[in-house]
């Protein structure tokens, strides 16, 4: 599974560092030394959360949470600051922020904020009902295949994985990620299981050319339309 991507905006090289090099083994985080370049990288980028200090060069915090609130009303923003008094914290929470952490706090409390809200915020995300693979179109909820010659039902298994796929699409994805994702567990029985279900997914789109459900030994998988 992708890893979700971090903006972090911190003028603090050392802090930026510790932080940094605490998070990256969990997700794909992106370090700005000041608010203008953080703020020309959401600009030209897609993140997933901000984690934005306060006093910094060129836009500080509290400007760079305005800027992207405009752009963007959902986005998770949490502070991490030394600015410690009340009058701040209610600041930043005016502003949009969905958190506000004062230094110095612990790696593991930052971890459990920063799931809470990647977790509340991709419930918000609206996946469409229907999805185009090569010449058929796809309806997750109903299990369904159709194009003009007729309509294939997969069974709710296939339909997951599929679906897994679309949303992974041109990416590698390990096999244990889409077990637990989809099975709940990633044990040898489970991994059999996903042999036969991707077999089965590959007759299905036997005859189209540009769909390939690509086996990457001792990896997992990669699904392409080309």
């Amino acid at each position: 599974m992708e890893k979700s991507k971090i903006l972090y905006a911190e003028d603090d090289k050392t802090i930026a560092f510790l932080i940094q090099d605490s998070l990256e083994s969990y997700y794909e985080i992106f370090c700005y030394p000041d608010g203008k370049s953080a703020l020309e990288a959401f600009n030209s980028e897609s993140f997933d959360i901000c984690l934005l200090d306060i006093m910094m060069p060129e836009i500080n915090g509290f400007e760079l949470a305005q800027y992207i609130r405009e752009k963007n009303a959902e986005i998770p923003i949490i502070f991490i600051s030394a600015k410690a008094l009340k009058e701040d914290r209610i600041k930043g929470l005016k502003i949009g922020a969905d958190d506000y952490l004062v230094k110095p706090f612990s790696i593991e409390e930052l971890i459990l904020k920063i799931e809470v809200f990647l977790k509340r915020s991709k419930k918000t995300i609206l996946h469409p009902s229907q999805y185009k693979v090569g010449k058929y179109d796809f309806d997750p909820q109903n299990y369904t295949l159709q194009d003009s010659s007729g309509t294939i039902t997969l069974t709710q298994r296939e339909s997951e994985l599929l679906l897994y796929f679309i949303l992974h699409k041109n990416t590698v994805v390990k096999r244990q990620d889409i077990l637990k994702a989809i099975w709940g567990d990633d044990d040898y029985f489970m991994g059999r299981s996903l042999d036969v279900f991707i077999s089965r997914l590959r007759k299905v789109f036997v005859n189209e050319e540009n769909i390939v459900i690509e086996n990457l030994h001792g990896i997992g998988f990669r699904f392409s339309e080309r």
